[in-house]
């Protein structure tokens, strides 16, 4: 990549490349001569040590990011989502290679099962959870190139690198890293759509780039349901961007990504089938409400992502105050609401579930407007000495959120117990029979016998032999504990071989299990300490029991 001209490196005033160009323009049209291209001999070139290649910001992000996040890819065992989508992945390629029977999973994925789980398996069956992990990586660093280049496109190379800084930073985007599940599959492509529909500019038709971000989108809204509540965001910001060129070209830009984003989900759909419809509506659609606080749920996000809400409007409130065009302003001023969305939609469910992840997402808009505020306050100082000092201040200011995003990311990646002692001890007694185990995703995951899964139920759904589940796919199947009663009557059937409770996932009904246990035949054989980091295990919560079904004499 070509270094940087006079005026584009990290401590001169930026704009994006197509603005000058726009600017010549409009002087020719005034009578002015039209300014010719930037001048590129020696005598030209600015001092050495003032400019730098403009991918070099970027690249110090890249290394920090990836710093902070690897350091989380051993903190922990498998969390339970990642279990579940890597042993689903294999599941769908047994399927796929040798025609085996696989789960419903689009009856209860909030995430189509054949997109993000096939490539997680392959990247685990490569390297493991840490290459799975590492997948997951690779596809964030990816979000923050776009980032970057989005921001560089509209606002210009200072900009950009603090957008990208500010999102690299986070807690969550370390946190998503290192975490082998579709989230950061599903950011990086609504980076892809967003960048663009959004880096096309206001000439032309852009036909191609259009289509190309709604497959984006349409991959996003598949790999992660929950992404479809960010489709408006990105449909307002094509049309804000492609709004000088005349509002006939801004409707068509829209028709077509809106055209390709809906054929390519209703296709999916036919192809799909009801299943896939039904995962939908109770994952997403009907999603059950929580019963957390909704001042709860904003205070976390706030926590996590308020350092680039608060700049994403003052970069609104800037580009208004300082009169530089209504159309700027809406546009940073919708970056920023993409922010509260997903904080705003959980705290009216009152549940902070995936709260971190839907957050990240919103973050990844505003901080585009978060850079462009940051770009204003560097830019407002006096040229030279003055402004090298602020923008080197700025820098220096990054070590806060970094911090932060250090300590939270830590705590995001630890926040679930470590299940390698209990993997051990449930390894020989996962052999033969049929197992119950309140939260099966690890040990699924981890012991080769969970590739039989008809074996595998869960205090939401038994499995019987044929495959079919007693729960549903029903609301409570995927969401809270199955019936009482079914249970009972299973367990007086010494259907069982093994139980495995640790009263924390469904309580209530495990309370309920453990009573039905009690007058039938199964006997406590082991209690196993499974907590996390940093507990202890003086009580059931965060500890299996295991019981044993022992027939009774003939």
């Amino acid at each position: 990549m070509d270094e940087s001209p006079a005026g584009w490196d990290l401590f001169s005033p930026s704009g994006p490349p197509q603005a000058e160009q726009q600017t010549g323009r409009a002087a020719a049209r005034h009578g002015a001569a039209e300014p010719g291209p930037p001048r590129t001999d020696p005598v030209a070139l600015p001092a050495p040590g003032r400019a730098m290649p403009v991918w070099l910001p970027l690249l110090a992000v890249l290394v920090v990011q990836t710093l902070l996040s690897v350091r989380l890819l051993w903190a922990d065992t498998a969390f339970q989502d990642e279990a579940t989508y890597l042993w689903a992945g294999h599941l769908e390629w047994a399927g796929l290679l040798h025609g085996a029977s696989v789960p419903p999973f689009p009856t209860y994925f909030s995430g189509a099962p054949v997109i993000y789980p096939p490539l997680g398996a392959l990247a685990d069956s490569a390297g493991g959870l840490t290459g799975a992990r590492l997948l997951s990586l690779a596809f964030m660093l990816g979000s923050t190139v776009l980032l970057w280049d989005l921001t560089r496109r509209l606002f210009g190379a200072r900009a950009a690198f603090f957008a990208a800084a500010l999102f690299a930073l986070l807690g969550p985007t370390l946190h998503l890293g290192a975490f082998a599940t579709y989230d950061a599959l599903s950011m990086l492509l609504l980076a892809l759509a967003t960048w663009c529909v959004a880096g096309a500019g206001a000439a032309g038709e852009a036909t191609s780039r259009m289509a190309v971000g709604g497959v984006a989108l349409a991959l996003a809204n598949a790999a992660a349901y929950s992404t479809a509540l960010f489709d408006p965001v990105v449909i307002v910001v094509a049309v804000l961007v492609a709004w000088p060129a005349g509002r006939r070209v801004a409707v068509r830009r829209c028709a077509t990504l809106l055209t390709v984003t809906v054929a390519l989900l209703v296709a999916g759909l036919l192809l799909g089938g009801g299943s896939y419809l039904t995962g939908i509506t109770e994952t997403t659609v009907e999603r059950a409400a929580g019963s957390d606080p909704a001042l709860s749920v904003l205070a976390d996000a706030w926590s996590w992502t308020g350092v680039v809400l608060v700049l994403a409007w003052c970069g609104v409130f800037s580009s208004w105050a300082g009169r530089h065009g209504r159309r700027q302003t809406w546009l940073l001023a919708v970056l920023a609401v993409a922010a509260l969305l997903g904080p705003l939609e959980q705290a009216s469910l009152h549940t902070s579930a995936s709260l971190n992840k839907h957050t990240d997402l919103g973050a990844w808009f505003a901080a585009i407007a978060a850079g462009y505020a940051a770009d204003a306050f560097v830019a407002a100082a006096p040229a030279g000495r003055s402004r090298l000092l602020t923008t080197v201040g700025c820098v220096l200011v990054l070590a806060f959120p970094a911090f932060f995003g250090f300590t939270q990311s830590w705590t995001f990646a630890t926040a679930w117990p470590d299940s390698a002692s209990f993997v051990a001890i449930f390894r020989p007694l996962s052999e033969h029979g049929n197992l119950l185990v309140e939260t099966p995703g690890p040990v699924r995951y981890y012991l080769p016998s969970g590739s039989q899964w008809r074996r595998w139920s869960s205090t939401r759904n038994i499995i019987l032999p044929n495959g079919a589940s007693t729960g549903g796919p029903a609301r409570a199947g995927v969401v809270a504990g199955g019936n009482p009663a079914l249970f009972a009557r299973y367990i007086s059937q010494g259907y069982f071989s093994i139980v495995a409770l640790n009263f924390s996932d469904t309580t209530t009904l495990d309370r309920q299990i453990r009573a039905d246990l009690a007058r039938s035949h199964y006997h406590i054989i082991l209690v196993v300490p499974y907590n996390p980091p940093g507990t202890s295990g003086t009580d059931l919560h965060g500890t299996y029991v295991i019981w044993r079904y022992k027939a009774p004499p003939q």
